[in-house]
């Protein structure tokens, strides 16, 4: 969970010192601490991560947020990437596509995520998402990429 070195609300200044910090690279960032993602468990290129759907995280029909499925199955390949990554690698999503099978009514949510490569600079994710009945509710694909620089130029 993020330790947070200013208020919540606070705007974030890029050219300031970070305004939070980590236990460790596994961890959750503030976003992820706001929507309730627990880390279950990640190693090697795989990572289950889970929620529980708290009235916050409903849309206007009641159902889970089709953005808070995403925002969890994003967070578990990123996960399951910082696994096989040094500590404090420098890398970001930059495609997703995200298959909604069921609505989320109730309960807890799961993402079971995997990754390969890198194929230099790139990794590719999949996680299945899973309701608290074990019923299968979404499939996410990604693609990350790691910045220049940090030894995966190739």
């Amino acid at each position: 969970m993020a330790k947070l070195k200013a208020a919540a609300e606070s705007p974030v200044r890029a050219d300031e010192e970070k305004q939070f910090t980590l236990s460790g690279w596994i961890d959750t960032a503030p976003f992820e601490d706001l929507v309730g993602i627990t880390i279950e468990s990640s190693a090697a290129g795989e990572a289950v991560l889970s929620f529980p759907f708290t009235l916050k995280l409903a849309q206007g029909g009641g159902v889970l947020h089709g953005g808070a499925l995403t925002t969890l199955a994003d967070t578990a390949v990123a996960m399951a990437i910082k696994t096989l990554l040094p500590d404090g690698t420098i890398f970001a999503t930059t495609d997703l596509a995200m298959q909604f099978l069921a609505p989320v009514r109730q309960g807890r949510v799961q993402a079971v995520a995997r990754v390969s490569g890198p194929e230099g600079r790139t990794f590719r994710g999949q996680a299945e998402l899973f309701g608290e009945a074990g019923e299968l509710v979404a499939r996410f694909s990604s693609t990350f990429r790691v910045a220049r620089g940090q030894g995966f130029d190739g």
